[in-house]
């Protein structure tokens, strides 16, 4: 390898190691409170035990995040999160090929709405934001027992979606 070649590697990955030297994960946006409450989780869908999955999921999903503390009441927190379950759906994806009557595959949906509010003012950040995912189950195992285990699924993936409503700029 040339002296000059190597030269110019050596300045390019300087370059580099300087550009990349403020780099910090996450969006660096400050906000405007540090503490959070998760009220309980409303069910005002037709799903059964979903609530305690669901804010278990969430308080999990913020604390993931790092940049609030959740914490365990109301007079603690700068910020009260409320959440409600509105919705619960499941549409036939697939039929069973040995009796099309019969649902192989289901596209199951849950939806929620999510409201922030500033405790110390009283005032929101966002009211009734709606919220929805969908999973896809399979019923070969039965149909009971596929939802029960995608439910967690959904939680999941509907905290984080709950996790990204909260700390984006509103």
């Amino acid at each position: 390898m040339s002296a000059a070649l190597l030269g110019t590697l050596i300045l390019g990955w300087g370059l580099l190691g300087t550009a990349c030297s403020h780099y910090q994960i996450g969006t660096g946006s400050r906000l405007a409170f540090s503490t959070l409450y998760v009220a309980p989780v409303e069910n005002r869908a037709m799903l059964p035990q979903a609530q305690a999955v669901l804010a278990t999921e969430i308080c999990d999903a913020l604390q993931k995040d790092g940049r609030v503390t959740v914490v365990a009441t109301p007079e603690l927190a700068d910020a009260v999160l409320r959440v409600s379950i509105v919705g619960y759906s499941r549409d036939v994806e697939a039929a069973n090929p040995a009796d099309t009557g019969l649902a192989r595959e289901f596209a199951l949906n849950l939806k929620a709405s999510c409201t922030l509010t500033d405790r110390r003012t009283g005032k929101p950040y966002f009211t009734n934001r709606v919220l929805q995912v969908s999973k896809n189950a399979f019923t070969d195992s039965g149909q009971l027992q596929s939802e029960y285990q995608t439910l967690s699924l959904l939680a999941a993936t509907l905290a984080d979606k709950v996790a990204h409503t909260v700390f984006d700029v509103w």
